[in-house]
């Protein structure tokens, strides 16, 4: 079984949530487009004034995922 890696990206001001909500549906396309092997995306309001967005990926995928759309930074996802 494959690693699984949460790549995150932070918002932060006054419009943090509906911009993390925004950048969700970026991810979900992506993820259609490129056919990734896992479909697991979200958001969260961690302050009123910062929020994620994040995709979780497996660990061969990646460095191709993170170079191409530059997670601020990440993790390992555990359910």
């Amino acid at each position: 079984m494959e690693r699984k890696l949460k790549l995150i990206w932070d918002f932060k001001g006054p419009n943090a949530s509906k911009t993390a909500q925004h950048h969700e549906i970026h991810l979900k396309e992506y993820i259609s487009l490129e056919k990734l092997s896992l479909d697991i995306t979200g958001y969260l309001d961690l302050t009123e004034m910062h929020s994620i967005a994040y995709m979780v990926v497996t660990d061969s995928e990646m460095r191709v995922v993170r170079d191409t759309l530059k997670p601020h930074r990440g993790q390992l996802y555990e359910q």
